[in-house]
This record gives C-alpha cells, structure tokens and sequence, in this order.
C-alpha cells in the first residue's frame, strides 16, 4: 500500500477530531502546524503538530480542575496560535468550545450577551494581552458569577506525557457553531465530532489535497469557514496553515497576496468581498515579485458568489500567474458543520446565463435576449456522502431539475441540532419530503436550483425574498444594480428589503452605503435620482424610499453577510446612521 494510501486508510479509521492531532502529532512531529504572521505579514510565531498537542495536553489538564466535561467554554481570542491551542485542549479534556469574535469596543449590535444567555459557559478562554490589556473593558461584559476566566498563555505548562483523558465519541458534541444571525438571532450549532470528521472527509475529496496543500488564510477562526475549510482541513491532511489576521488583510489585502506567494500556497480563500477587495485595492507596487502561479484552489463562498467577482479577480491577477481554473465557487453553512458542495479542483468556475423573467417565476431557463440576461454561478455538486434536493418550501415536495426553490441536504456532516432549542431544531433539521420515506433532510433556508449534471445554483434566501406584485425579487440581484449605477456608492455596503404598506402591499426600500472619500462630494437628491431609475429600468419596481448611509452603517455579520432583517428594523426605528 502507498504512504498516501496507508494515511487516509488511517485518518478514516480515527474516531475524532482531537485522535486527529494525536496522529499528526506522531506521524509528522515535528513538521509546522501553524505559522501566524503579524500586521505586516511578517512570521511571528510557529508551532508543530508535537508542540500543539503537547500544549493542548497541558491546558486540558488545567481546565480538568475548573470545569466538567459537557462544560461550555467561550473562546476570545485574536487570530493565531493561541486559538488553536485553546481548542483541542477543550476536545482533549471534553469541554464544549464556543468560538466567538472578540467585540468591538463601540458595537451597539453585540451578539455576545445572547450566545452567552444561551451556552451559558463555564470558562472563558483568552489572552492575557485580552484580559489584562487595552481590551479589558470590553471584555468586562462577560464578568459575571459562576465564568472562570483563563489567560491560557500565562496558565501553568504542566508537562503532560499524554492526555489521561476518555476519547471522545464521534457523537460527542465538539463545539457550538453559532449562526451569524444575518436573517435571525444567533443560534448555537452542536457540531460532534462524527460531523466534522465527515465533513473534513468530504473537503478533502472535494478539493484534492494532500500534505503539499498549503493554505494562507486571513479568515477569522470563530467563522466556520476560518477554523474548518482552513484551519481544521490543513490539520487533517497534514497540512501547513498560515494565518494573517483579518485586520490586516482589510487594511493592506496585497499582504494575504504575498503570502500567498511566500509560502507558495496551493489553497487559499474566503468571501465574495476579499476577491473584490484585492482586486480594487491591491496596487502594482505592492504586487512586484509576486507569483501566484502556485494557487491551485481559490475558494469562494459565505455570501452568494457573483460572476463579476470571478471575472475580475482572474483579469487583475492573471498576470501575476493566477490561473482561472483555480478559481473554486463553493456553498455551506454552520448547520452542515461546513461544506455542502464543490466542484473537483482544477475544473473551473461555471456560469450560466438565465432569463432574470423566468427567475422571477421560480424557473431557470436561458434568457431569451441579452437585455433580460442574469449571469448565476454554480457553486459545485453535492459531496460524497451527501444529497442535496430542490424543494417546495409551501408544500414540501420534491422540484425538477431546473426549478428553484428551497436547498434540502441531508448526509453525515449534517449538526445534530441547535443547542437548547428543541422547536427550531425540529422545523429545521427534521424535514420530510412530501410523499418520500427518505430523511430527516436540513432546510438550508436558501433558495436555489439543480441543473441536469447534479450543479448546485445559489439564488437567494428564503426569508429574505421580495414579493412586489406577485414577483419574486432576490434582494442581492437589486443591491447589485444599486452599487452599478454609481462610483460613490460601496461594494458590498447596500441593503434592499420589503416593507408592508396597508395600503398598498409591499414597497420596496433600499439603504445604501456611500463610500469614505465621497461622503463631501456627492449631490445627494441627484444620487437618489440615479438609483431609482436603474432599479426601475432593472427590475421594473418604483422603490417606496432610497436611503444614503455612513460608511459602515449597515449591519452586517461577523462574516461580512448583510442582516437585511436587523437593516430593515434600524429602518423602522430611525436607528441608522443617515449621510
């Protein structure tokens, strides 16, 4: 059997995710795990797979003494090593890990008092630079009895020869996912070990990669995308990860670039914006010497991905040696541990042109002139293991191919569920089919279709879809036509959502972003003018009001998403920030 052959023959074999890092830790000990770059992109720390489980060991036998297994413990911390540490210490020692993003210092929409209502923790794990340093008032909103706080790099080491702890079940839960509310409030995903192992098998499938697979990622850990499609994959072939800190790459995006070159990366990605980002704001002078001939996997995804995204990064960067086939449309969620579907590495992206008319009508059929053209981008085919169906979100019945509706998967990777929330977890993870034995299914609440060769298309969501006169409008389609019609107006900085008027139904609003260097120069009344008739000669709806925002006013996720509904409630309290 070949060395290649005898690894995953073994991998399959283990039953967790922290047996994972114990074999790597035996077989590639000394071989770097991770390497975290500073602001600059410069090395500032590494560590190996020994190091890692030496030190997860140690912090599982600490944490052995403060809590009890099943125990929540909120992890807080900047992008890099430490993270990593502090979860599979709590896999090692059985403690549940609740990823969360550090809050900001001003943030009015602070999810983090309901995640921590609802976990209800035990520990709080973080820095002593977090704990003790300048953010130590912000995260003086979690002091509250019964919280043990822990600054994991100031915890004792105790040399720990191995963990002395039980090996977790596959259905042992390993950490808590919470959604990113961008439609409703957050939800806690009990993701077990058995998901992740299958979902990581999956990607690994999907993807093609080995232990030359490279990543660079600026994606934050606490997002599913940053810790499992990144982090945990690059553990789980074997695999080295380097980490930029998300900051960084939305100050100087070049940075994630370079790196990616430095270390000669194969797999490297993350939203729709970070493609848009680099190519509007990387300039030659900060690309000379870069060769991004080496990246075979560009991944993208966490928001719908857009044609013109594709086709913009690959003509910037084609240059530097990017390849277009290494481009990599994908979709998931926190619900599905991660990954739904991809394509195989080096196919390609696929773009169809569908008739925007017959979307309206839930069909997918090619347009039937240019002027009505809507470019959609396939987003790959259910993974091994995994079944996707189209269906009636009203009737529950299974749809043809090329027919939209509502995205059902079923498979291994799917979460057992949401935590302490037996109502949500049954309309969401226990679906039936109308007329079929096979399930339970996961209703995705995205809206989308299936072509004859099994390709997923992503077409909006299903909460957020906008009714006017009996069509059905996708509010990214209108964003997309508002942020076209002007310079002034931000990428990725707009929201359109339908309001009821009693009188007359629903009535289309839209709040949109100007960006920075604008906000001086713009005629606003002549700007709104310009919106309204591209929206009316677009989509042939009159908007009921158009609002002009502040850079960074809109609402939007940790991940970057657009919480149309949390925008659309501001709206109707006066609780954005008008320009």
């Amino acid at each position: 059997m070949a060395a290649t052959d005898h690894a995953r023959t073994s991998r399959a074999k283990l039953p967790s995710l922290a047996a994972v890092l114990r074999h790597r830790a035996t077989a590639q000990p000394n071989h770097r795990a991770y390497i975290a770059l500073s602001d600059r992109g410069k090395e500032e720390t590494a560590i190996s797979f020994a190091e890692l489980d030496r030190r997860a060991c140690a912090l599982a036998s600490d944490l052995a003494v403060r809590a009890q297994p099943g125990e929540r413990a909120l992890l807080l911390f900047p992008m890099g090593i430490d993270f990593l540490v502090a979860f599979f210490g709590c896999l090692y020692g059985g403690i549940i890990a609740v990823p969360m993003m550090v809050p900001r210092r001003q943030s009015a929409r602070d999810a983090s008092a309901s995640i921590v209502a609802d976990c209800t923790p035990r520990l709080l794990l973080s820095t002593s630079e977090l704990i003790e340093g300048a953010r130590g008032d912000v995260l003086g909103r979690f002091r509250q009895p019964g919280l043990d706080w822990l600054a994991i790099d100031a915890a004792p080491a105790n040399a720990v020869p191995d963990c002395a702890f039980p090996e977790p079940r596959r259905d042992d839960i390993a950490f808590l996912q919470y959604t990113s509310g961008s439609t409703s409030a957050p939800k806690g995903v009990m993701v077990s070990h058995g998901n992740l192992l299958a979902n990581l098998r999956m990607i690994r499938i999907a993807c093609g990669n080995t232990r030359a697979s490279t990543y660079v990622s600026w994606v934050p850990l606490y997002h599913d995308m940053g810790l499992i499609l990144n982090a945990l994959q690059a553990l789980y072939v074997g695999a080295l990860c380097v980490l930029l800190p998300p900051m960084a790459f939305m100050q100087r995006p070049y940075l994630w670039l370079k790196a990616i070159s430095d270390y000669r990366a194969e797999v490297a990605g993350g939203p729709n914006f970070g493609f848009d980002l680099c190519a509007d704001r990387s300039r030659p002078e900060q690309l000379e010497g870069i060769d991004l001939s080496c990246w075979k996997l560009a991944f993208v995804g966490a928001e719908p991905v857009r044609a013109a995204t594709i086709e913009g990064f690959t003509a910037r960067f084609r240059p530097y040696g990017f390849q277009p086939r290494a481009m990599w449309p994908g979709y998931g969620m926190a619900e599905t541990t991660l990954l739904v579907s991809g394509r195989n590495r080096g196919e390609g992206p696929l773009v169809r042109e569908l008739s925007r008319a017959a979307l309206l009508r839930n069909k997918a059929t090619p347009p039937r002139d240019a002027a009505e053209a809507q470019p959609v981008v396939g987003c790959g085919r259910a993974l091994v293991g995994e079944e996707i169906a189209i269906v009636d979100p009203d009737n529950r019945e299974r749809l043809d191919v090329g027919r939209v509706g509502e995205i059902w998967v079923r498979g291994a990777n799917i979460a057992q569920g949401y935590w302490k929330n037996a109502q949500a977890t049954e309309e969401t993870f226990r679906a039936r089919i109308a007329g079929e034995a096979s399930g339970p299914w996961l209703r995705t609440g995205d809206l989308g279709f299936l072509d004859e060769a099994g390709e997923l298309f992503i077409t909006g969501r299903l909460k957020d879809i906008i009714i006017i006169r009996g069509a059905n409008h996708y509010p990214q389609d209108i964003e997309d036509t508002v942020q076209g019609s002007d310079a002034a107006l931000r990428r990725h900085g707009g929201a359109a959502f339908a309001v009821i008027d009693p009188d007359e139904g629903e009535r289309l609003v839209i709040v949109q972003e100007i960006e920075r260097t604008e906000r001086n120069r713009i005629a606003v009344a002549e700007l709104i003018g310009r919106i309204r008739e591209a929206v009316v000669v677009e989509h042939d709806i009159v908007p009921h009001e158009i609002v002009l925002l502040r850079p960074g006013a809109l609402p939007k996720t940790t991940s970057g998403k657009i919480q149309r509904a949390l925008a659309r409630e501001l709206w109707r309290q006066g609780g954005l920030e008008r320009l």
